[in-house]
């Protein structure tokens, strides 16, 4: 499928390998209103809408067949769907998985598992995630509009970050550092950010709550909601093996390839520029089991408002 200017529209690829371990179940299939919609019903509905000309769904092998019954059969009556599989010994020759090694090896690698069906421009999310509509616009545009040349053009659509939290939890967001022309310069992944009833708003920590760090709630941050060029499926593979030596070492049954972590990597080398667009919508995601209520509500107030059809 091709969008207005002849290029090829972008693939619309969701990361849905992830089981939902602090919810409890396989939470991406959840439906969150009346009509039995799930979270990622809205995601493709906004993608369409903005132009996207098919979507790609990553999952595990066994949850298949549930993913086409409660999402897929649905969706391929309107956009071309693939499915892939990331596996966990989907890794390069000479490596071995640690035996005791349950954990995916990370968002880089979930992606990676879609390089025999992507060929062309492509935008990421996570399934567990609602985004708004126009971060979908953000992507669409950007991606149709823009090519590789002496470097890598790559984009993100960019939310603040007391707009993406809980108040059950912590969450992982990756904070970024955005220079005077737009484009991101710096990102860090930080695992467990919480909201804070002081200044500056949030906090995080990495000794497992010893100590906590202050965060302004202002913060850009990246939801992992991205536009690349295929060329960006190339870094990937070409960096895993790296990577892998690393983690194996160091951290072999946790370490994670994380997609952020590539593209501050890919920016500090001089080969890619990141274009932040920042979005104002609200983030809603069903980290807890606590949190799907106010999900529920946030997903009811949009339908009684004519954002989104009650059926679609």
């Amino acid at each position: 499928m091709n969008c207005g200017n002849g290029k090829k529209a972008p693939a619309l690829v969701i990361m849905a390998a992830g089981m939902g371990s602090r919810y409890g179940g396989l939470k991406q299939i959840d439906p969150v209103d009346a009509f039995g919609h799930i979270l990622m019903d809205f995601s493709i509905y906004d993608a369409a809408k903005a132009g996207f000309g098919e979507v790609v769904f990553i999952i595990r092998k066994e949850n298949e067949a549930l993913f086409r019954e409660a999402i897929g059969n649905r969706v391929e009556k309107k956009m071309r769907v693939h499915y892939v599989f990331q596996d966990i010994a989907d890794i390069p020759e000479g490596f071995a998985v640690p035996e005791d090694r349950v954990k995916p090896w990370g968002t880089g690698h979930a992606v990676l598992a879609a390089r025999n069906v992507i060929d062309g421009p492509f935008a990421v999310i996570n399934a567990d995630d609602f985004y708004g509509r126009e971060a979908f616009q953000i992507l669409y545009d950007y991606l149709t509009a823009h090519e590789d040349d002496e470097k890598y053009r790559y984009v993100m659509a960019g939310y603040v970050l007391g707009n993406t939290l809980t108040d059950n939890g912590s969450v992982s967001r990756g904070v970024c550092a955005v220079d005077g022309d737009g484009f991101l310069s710096d990102i860090h992944e930080r695992k467990k950010i919480v909201r804070t009833k002081e200044a500056p708003g949030a906090a995080y920590t990495e000794d497992d709550g010893a100590t906590w760090i202050p965060l302004p709630d202002t913060s850009a941050v990246s939801l992992n909601v991205w536009g690349f060029t295929p060329s960006f499926l190339k870094e990937l593979e070409a960096r895993f093996p790296a990577f892998l030596e690393e983690a194996l070492r160091t951290d072999p049954l946790k370490g994670e390839f994380f997609l952020p972590s590539v593209v501050d990597s890919l920016i500090k080398e001089g080969k890619a520029t990141a274009a932040v667009r920042m979005t104002p919508d609200k983030w809603y995601g069903i980290t807890y089991k606590e949190d799907k209520p106010q999900v529920e509500q946030a997903i009811l107030r949009m339908e009684e408002e004519g954002i989104y059809p009650k059926e679609f």
